[in-house]
Parts: structure tokens; sequence; C-alpha cells
């Protein structure tokens, strides 16, 4: 059975999503993805374009060590919900994330989904590290 202090799961998955940057360290045991977010303050509406409705195709379950994240659900009569230090949370997929704190989260993510997600992310840094200028990178 696996088991792992939190700073010592892969960064960016293992190699799987090398330019997500060890903010993100995390691995796959059985279906789910255990996962450890460090994050600075921002919102990450952005990121979901691209994605269908521009949401998010996951649904997280988590525990906010630190920080305070809020999910909007676009397109929706769900209100936002927000976890903050202390408190566990699921948010359902079809939200869009808003880290309103620098924070600290463990995530319980179905394997696949997050898959989806992070092979979006890891798609989108690829072409804005090639259409960067060589003073942006």
């Amino acid at each position: 059975m696996p088991v792992s202090k939190l700073s010592d799961l892969p960064v960016g998955g293992g190699g799987r999503w090398p330019l997500c940057g060890v903010g993100f360290r995390s691995v796959q045991w059985g279906d789910l993805e255990v996962g450890y977010t460090t994050t600075v303050a921002g919102d990450h509406t952005a990121g979901y374009q691209g994605l269908p409705g521009g949401v998010c195709p996951c649904p997280h379950y988590g525990y906010i060590f630190k920080g305070r994240l809020r999910a909007h659900f676009p397109g929706s009569d769900m209100p936002d919900e927000v976890a903050q230090t202390g408190e566990a949370y699921f948010f359902p997929a079809g939200h869009v994330l808003i880290y309103e704190e620098e924070t600290e989260a463990l995530e319980l993510n179905p394997a696949d989904a997050l898959q989806r997600l992070m092979d979006h992310f890891e798609k989108m840094a690829r072409n804005y590290a090639a259409q960067a200028t060589p003073d942006q990178r």
C-alpha cells in the first residue's frame, strides 16, 4: 500500500505534467490522483478556456491547510463555494477555481478526470512557451 509525505509526492505528477511546476505535486494511486498544491493568490478562470463550457471537468475532494479557495460555477445556478484554512471541501465538475489567498491544499481526485484537466493545462503552457518572445522566456 502506498504511503507518502505530501512534500515527497512527485513534482508535476512525476513528469507527466512538467510545465505545471513545483507548486503541484501528485501521484496516481489506484483510480485516485493524490495531489498537494501550493499556489499564490490568483484567478485561474482563463486556464479553463478551451475545455467544454470553459469549466473544470474534474470534481475535487480536498482539505485546505492554509489559504482560501473559491469555486465559481459559470453558467449555472450554483452559488460559489469557499473553502478556507482547516476545512474539507467537495467541488463538483463544472467550476473554475479562484485562489483568494496563498493556498496549500491536499486533493483526492478521480485520476481520469484530473488527467484531462492537467493535459489541457500542460498544452496551454507549451503553447505559451512556443509563442513567447526570447525576453519573455
